[in-house]
């Protein structure tokens, strides 16, 4: 029997997950690795530790599944986006930290080139927010703070990549440098219109086009293992960023299809069809995947919502205030009381996403008396992070001009019935959590077993998808208006606090 293995490099771990012919996983293996916080805002990774952890926990998925690298048909892949890492072609050495997704160090020079009108032509042609979420700013910041890496990446000495560029070079031993389109998306150095690099974005971050890697498809074989990491080369034949390789997941093929990912992060996408959708929300307008020229899976986009804090909040309850031991608990800590009285958290820890977009929001946590425990303020989380979530629905709403009706959910957050049913109770809309969880790696196996006849095509994918459990809304329309207003004022007193 034949099986896909799906690599899923997230921001605190890497797992690896394989799939049967079923959409099923047979295995999965998953190892956390190191987060350093420099600096106030700063977040940054060892792109070696990502690697080492990566290889372990494809070995050890395979060893539990039973399974040697001839059983494999393909390999796909996924990854934490805009995540930055730039290193050394000859050695394949990374010359500096990687510069996490959620780092703001950039702040200032977005706000820079915003000030000078370029925000508008930024997001017509790359359908983004002008936003150090990105790459593009965070690849500028390294070639001109590692000393001679500007005049080495002008001679071609090096490569620039997100993660999915940095595990392919690993994993074909440094033959291939090349990303795909739905992360290229992301960089701001990526016209949505033609597919390609854009020559005025490059200029306007004074980026060397040579340091950036080959665009290729979603959908079809990119590379082969070098033969030395798993014994016989395995294809790597499907790859996207971690947001659009679970709406492919959930078999969202058709326009108007959303999902909702709770990861560290939290991030709606809306499939938009063949063409880019121009938010007046400030919604991201975002490649979902590509095929091969000509296919039927040529190009789709999506409308993106990008929500900073989801699991790290809870995250941030463990590690940072301690008040539970392991994530798992918040359910029932959050559970034992009825509601927070009216106190609001807005996890702004890295800034404020969709649809504010503001780098100086700083986390607050409001309304607090004497009879404020530690419960209340984890049902504030969940709240936050289902909050959140219904300003980026009604942005998406609004933008596309569909009536959402439901919502599919995956990720680990997912697993919170309590966090679903308030989820529900806010949008007013039924959230459908689907029976494999695991859909961003799914998504990427889907990818590469379309591309290596696996799986025959969409039809048979969506015929796999199953409904685990529906979450109906328990509220009322006046009763999630109030509490949406509540927490807009929460989150008004959030703004601009970094600026202070």
């Amino acid at each position: 029997m034949d099986y896909i293995l799906a690599l899923d490099q997230g921001t605190t771990s890497s797992r690896a997950v394989v799939f049967d012919h079923a959409g099923q996983p047979v295995a999965m293996a998953q190892r956390e690795f190191t987060q350093y916080f420099p600096r106030p805002a700063w977040v940054e990774h060892d792109a070696l530790d990502i690697w080492r952890s990566q290889f372990a926990v494809m070995q050890a998925a395979m060893a539990q599944a039973g399974i040697s690298a001839h059983q494999l048909r393909a390999i796909g892949l996924t990854n934490q986006r805009e995540t930055t890492v730039l290193w050394d072609r000859q050695t394949g050495q990374p010359v500096a930290p990687a510069i996490v997704w959620q780092d703001r160090r950039t702040v200032d020079r977005c706000e820079a080139l915003r000030d000078q009108g370029h925000a508008r032509r930024i997001a017509r042609k790359t359908g983004l927010v002008l936003d150090a979420y990105f790459s593009g700013t965070k690849l500028a910041w390294l070639l001109d703070h590692v000393p001679g890496a500007r005049a080495r990446a002008e001679r071609g000495e090096l490569a620039f990549g997100t993660i999915d560029s940095w595990l392919v070079w690993q994993l074909t031993g440094g033959r291939v440098h090349a990303t795909d389109p739905s992360n290229a998306s992301r960089t701001l150095l990526f016209n949505l219109q033609t597919g390609a690099w854009d020559a005025e974005m490059l200029a306007l971050l004074n980026i060397p086009a040579a340091v950036l890697p080959q665009v290729l498809p979603s959908c079809g074989v990119v590379a082969e293992t070098d033969a030395a990491l798993l014994g016989t080369p395995v294809p790597i034949a499907g790859w996207a960023g971690d947001q659009q390789a679970a709406l492919f997941g959930q078999a969202c093929f058709a326009p108007g299809m959303a999902k909702n990912t709770y990861g560290t992060g939290c991030f709606m996408l809306m499939n938009t069809g063949d063409r880019p959708v121009a938010s007046r929300h400030q919604l991201l307008s975002t490649v979902a995947w590509q095929g091969p020229a000509g296919s039927a899976r040529s190009r789709a986009y999506a409308l993106e919502g990008s929500v900073f804090m989801a699991g790290a909040t809870v995250q941030w309850l463990r590690d940072g205030l301690q008040i539970i031991q392991s994530a798992p608990e918040v359910e029932a800590l959050a559970a034992s009381v009825v509601d927070t009285g009216d106190v609001f958290l807005v996890p702004a820890f890295a800034g404020l996403g969709t649809p504010d977009w503001d780098g100086h929001a700083r986390g607050t946590l409001v309304g607090m008396t004497r009879g404020t425990g530690r419960a209340h303020i984890a049902r504030a989380a969940l709240e936050a992070i289902a909050l959140q979530t219904a300003d980026v629905f009604s942005a998406m709403a609004s933008d596309s001009g569909l009536a959402l009706t439901e919502l599919r959910v995956d990720g680990g957050a997912c697993q919170n019935n309590l966090l679903m049913q308030i989820q529900a109770n806010v949008l007013g809309v039924p959230v459908v959590r689907s029976r494999v969880t695991e859909t961003t790696a799914l998504g990427a196996a889907y990818l590469a077993g379309l591309a290596t006849g696996f799986w025959s095509g969409a039809d048979e994918i969506s015929a796999q998808w199953q409904e685990e459990r529906r979450f109906e809304p328990e509220w009322d329309a006046a009763q999630r208006q109030q509490f949406a207003a509540r927490w807009r004022e929460a989150v008004d007193r959030s703004r601009s606090w970094a600026r202070a």
